[in-house]
């Protein structure tokens, strides 16, 4: 027994001694969190899609608290959650513009046709990879769900081999965005504006011959634009949602029908 005994009393005091330190140096160590982070992160809506720039809501609100980041940059908590960080931060805060996602490719199955038969998992990613495209234009929807399936919403479908969006569902998450392997999807202001469902990326004859709904950049919506919103870039027309007041005088000239309104 005593030989127990002194094999077990020098741990157990060694233990003690450890226990001791380890308490001691997490009290003296201890780095203390600004008390308005939990605050700041009670505001945000939990959504870490990462909008924002950060790394989800966690890190948005400690940047906020120590970084002085700007507090209007959550699109999903839009308005409500710039008043409510506004309040806890004791400070006036510009209201961030609600935006909502839309897929720039009108090429479904009335307007194009596919070059190949998928057979393989259902993924855009998987099907870029093997295939480059699946359709005649290179560059337009695969409508195999990669967004669908990561939208947190629920506010995307696919109808007719296209990506759409059900704007009253869509709280401007932006993941979708980053789904997307051939870069179709942006954030768009959540008000009447007008927008271009193209993102070909060849010369007018080329993508007519792909697409009947590809933007062929004619720039006939760039002449009738009084408010200088759409330019041409890589070959299609892009509307600048900030500056555009949705007068649709680009959609009613549009030879293709590519423009959509909101």
């Amino acid at each position: 027994m005593n030989a127990i005994l002194t094999a077990v009393i020098p741990v157990v005091i060694i233990g003690l001694i450890c226990a001791v330190v380890l308490v001691t140096a997490s009290i003296l160590m201890a780095v203390k969190e600004d008390e308005r982070i939990p605050k700041v992160r009670e505001c945000l809506p939990g959504a870490n899609c990462g909008a924002c720039g950060y790394a989800g809501c966690d890190g948005y609100a400690k940047a906020i608290v120590e970084d002085n980041a700007a507090p209007n940059l959550c699109v999903p908590g839009a308005k409500a959650t710039a008043e409510a960080l506004g309040e806890v931060l004791g400070i006036e805060v510009e209201e961030t513009e609600p935006k909502v996602a839309f897929v720039h490719c009108a090429g479904d199955c009335e307007h194009t046709e596919d070059i190949v038969e998928y057979e393989g998992v259902d993924s855009c990613k998987a099907a870029k990879l093997i295939f480059g495209s699946k359709g005649k234009c290179s560059y337009g929807c695969l409508g195999l769900g990669d967004c669908k399936n990561a939208c947190p919403e629920e506010a995307i479908y696919i109808q007719n081999g296209v990506a759409k969006i059900g704007k009253q569902y869509c709280v401007g998450c932006g993941i979708c965005v980053k789904t997307c392997p051939n870069k179709l999807i942006s954030l768009i202001p959540n008000r009447d504006v007008r927008t271009v469902a193209c993102s070909n990326q060849d010369k007018g004859a080329v993508t007519r011959k792909v697409c009947s709904a590809g933007c062929i950049a004619c720039r006939k919506c760039v002449k009738a634009c009084p408010n200088e919103a759409i330019s041409i870039f890589n070959n299609h027309a892009v509307i600048d949602g900030d500056k555009c007041t949705g007068c649709g005088s680009c959609e009613s000239e549009c030879v293709v029908g590519g423009i959509q309104k909101n």
